[in-house]
């Protein structure tokens, strides 16, 4: 492997590459003037063609990279699928794919279909019925449909693993591995994460040819960590104190087991604090509206597993709380890389047991930090929540329905009246829209949109808080 961690200029600009005149319209439209240094390292040997590794905090633009790679590499003319992703979550994937199409709005004719797991498959099968130059999906659902000839690789150019680590774990490896023998040998394989244990590299090997490896490490000075050691039977206490202290304006916590979720979701909620739970025991729809609600601000803490937030991008997160640390203190950089992206200041509020204070010191050691101690009062603060300013609203019609949220703002901006900034994060789905509206206009937004035609036709409008 190769190794590359020299940092770029930091005036280095994506028109010093050699990209096509596509692909610098739609990064001039949005807005994307200097690479990250994960962008500036890793585009120059992917655009040559080269096996890549990718480490990189959370948030440091590493999507963007793998897709201009990619996008570099399709040929609009050849209707076959020439590039796949494969995400460990939906939410990851639709995250992805939502950048790639942004990324390629001026490339004529690009065909881009999302294959995740948890929703039926008639719609992904109709869409393979013409074969889309990209897939972005979940290994599983990606194998099924390879299985069944719906899909195929035989075409591909580009094959990307995100949140690689996890990707070749022992939840996706035996997946990712079968999907691997459907692809060409001669293909470009990328594989892009916060972090990479040594047992993925060595897997690297096997599916990757002479990777260049490029590690950006991050300087933490964004992210403000402390301490605090707590006994067993205080920890939800001493929680509830750190929420009730440093009111986060949004906090994501994070538990080990989904058991231990559902009890802190149930008692914070009770103490009076917005709270929502993300774990194995929702549907799909009830996640996408749980986050939908975080994401808006309707709803103030998440209280969530790993493996449930993995692949969360959760902009503006004002804080990360551990209720317990982990074991492996690379899972610790991935919670707190959710914190202090693009620049802004994060806040990471980690809780453990005397005999977790081990883990505290192999943290020190991955991130080469002193952790900060602080302690707890003898007397806890008590209850204040943090109350939300806004309401979600759901509208049941969406991008099936072929109602866009322009179609939606103008109603709200016209018929009902409302100045454009009273109305939040407009969040559209196949058939269901949210959108988040100040609290103090809830009531009177309902009403009307109840009773209002959006394009010819009214629709069914509900809180769902």
């Amino acid at each position: 492997m190769q190794t590359d961690t020299q940092n770029p200029t930091p005036d280095q600009t994506f028109t010093a590459l050699p990209l096509n005149a596509a692909l610098q319209r739609a990064l001039e439209v949005l807005g994307y003037t200097r690479m990250t240094p994960i962008q500036a390292q890793s585009l120059p040997p992917m655009l040559d063609g080269r096996d890549v590794i990718g480490e990189a905090p959370t948030g440091s633009g590493k999507t963007a990279a793998y897709a201009l790679g990619l996008l570099s590499r399709i040929d609009p003319a050849q209707a076959r699928t020439q590039a796949l992703v494969l995400c460990p979550t939906r939410e990851l994937a639709d995250q992805v794919a939502r950048e790639i199409r942004a990324l390629a709005r001026f490339i004529p004719n690009i065909k881009l279909t999302v294959l995740s797991g948890g929703i039926v498959k008639r719609p992904q099968l109709a869409s393979l019925e013409h074969e889309p130059h990209i897939v972005v999906g979940m290994a599983g659902r990606v194998l099924e449909h390879l299985d069944s000839g719906a899909l195929k690789l035989d075409a591909l150019k580009v094959l990307v693993l995100d949140e690689a680590d996890r990707m070749l774990g022992a939840d996706f490896a035996a997946e990712c591995r079968s999907i691997v023998e459907h692809a060409p040998r001669e293909r470009q394989t990328l594989f892009f994460s916060a972090t990479f244990a040594d047992a993925v590299r060595g897997l690297s090997r096997q599916l990757q040819r002479k990777p260049v490896e490029i590690k950006v490490e991050s300087d933490g000075r964004q992210i403000r960590q402390l301490f605090f050691e707590v006994s067993p039977r205080r920890r939800s206490d001493a929680l509830a104190h750190l929420l009730s202290t440093y009111r986060p304006a949004s906090a994501l916590v994070f538990c080990f087991t989904r058991n231990d979720a559902k009890d802190l979701e149930a008692e914070l909620a009770q103490r009076g604090y917005a709270v929502l739970g993300l774990h194995g025991h929702i549907d799909q729809r009830e996640r996408d509206e749980v986050l939908v609600r975080f994401a808006n601000g309707s709803c103030r803490v998440l209280v969530a597993t790993d493996v449930a937030a993995r692949g969360l991008d959760i902009k503006d997160l004002a804080a990360v709380l551990s209720y317990e640390l982990p074991e492996d203190p690379d899972q610790h950089v991935h919670r707190i890389g959710r914190t202090g992206r693009a620049g802004k200041t994060g806040l990471a509020l980690n809780l453990y047991t005397a005999d977790e204070a081990e883990r505290v010191r192999a943290i020190e050691a991955r991130l080469n930090i002193e952790a900060t101690i602080e302690s707890l009062p003898g007397t806890l603060s008590p209850d204040r929540p943090l109350q939300p300013e806004v309401v979600t609203l759901c509208v049941d019609a969406g991008r099936r329905d072929k109602l866009r949220p322009g179609d939606l703002l103008g109603a709200l901006t016209g018929d009902i009246g409302l100045v454009k900034e009273a109305v939040g994060k407009i969040s559209s789905f196949d058939t269901r829209t949210y959108f988040a509206i100040d609290r103090k206009h809830a009531a009177r937004v309902l009403q009307r949109l109840r009773e209002v035609k959006i394009k010819g036709r009214k629709y069914r409008v509900r809180e769902i808080g």
